[in-house]
């Protein structure tokens, strides 16, 4: 008996360090399979919380650039012609066929040049065209955001093709720019996500990755 006496002494003392007085030792060690399933669940608190990868990598991912541009002057009006080059890519094809509508903008503006100042802006202008897939029809419909006016494609190809040309557009009168001087003409080209079907709201009206610009394609304006 005395010499389990020590022996016990030693046990009993080993997991009480450290513990408030009064504390059992058996609690110490019960301690640690609880902290660790603790701190599994807190870990994974932290990343059910955590962003949700970004899909920017990249849903509008292709070439988006003016690949040039021109104005006529048609009496008195100054019209805009441009070539543009939009991305197009396997997501934004499921994405239209989802139900999701796209917007295709180009915007144009004109500024009087000044030398000791900022630029002063004349005009700023967006034309703006829609594009959408229609499930009854399976075809993919472009509209005008201003006027209204439709056309339809067999293809989503077919369709950045039309939305890629833009011909005669009108952008200002000439008795506009009335004293003269300096000007430039600055275009370019936007892509952004338009409705979303309902069973898409929840999960992507948070997101920004669906919008692109452009660079500004710029030139003097012949006046």
């Amino acid at each position: 008996m005395q010499a389990e006496g020590p022996t016990f002494s030693v046990v009993a003392f080993k997991p009480r360090r450290g513990l408030p007085p009064g504390s059992a030792s058996p609690r110490r060690g019960n301690l640690r399979p609880s902290s660790l399933r603790w701190g599994l669940v807190l870990a994974a608190g932290l990343l059910a919380l955590a962003p949700a990868p970004r899909i920017r990598a990249n849903v509008l991912d292709g070439t988006l650039a003016i690949r040039s541009a021109y104005v006529n002057f048609n009496h008195g009006v100054i019209e805009l012609n441009a070539q543009i080059t939009y991305p197009l890519n396997p997501t934004i094809r499921k994405a239209l066929q989802n139900g999701v509508t796209l917007s295709f903008d180009i915007e144009a503006r004109i500024d009087k040049v000044r030398h000791f100042w900022f630029n002063a802006n004349i005009i700023d202008v967006t034309l703006r065209r829609r594009l959408a897939y229609h499930v009854v029809t399976r075809r993919f419909v472009v509209s005008n955001a201003q006027t209204g006016a439709e056309h339809s494609f067999t293809s989503v190809q077919k369709a950045l093709d039309y939305l890629e040309q833009v011909h005669d557009w009108p952008i200002l009168v000439e008795s506009q720019l009335r004293d003269g001087g300096r000007y430039t003409i600055s275009v370019r080209a936007g892509v952004r996500r338009g409705q979303l079907p309902a069973s898409l709201r929840a999960l992507l009206f948070w997101t920004d990755d669906w919008q692109r610009e452009s660079r500004w394609y710029t030139w003097a304006l012949p006046i």
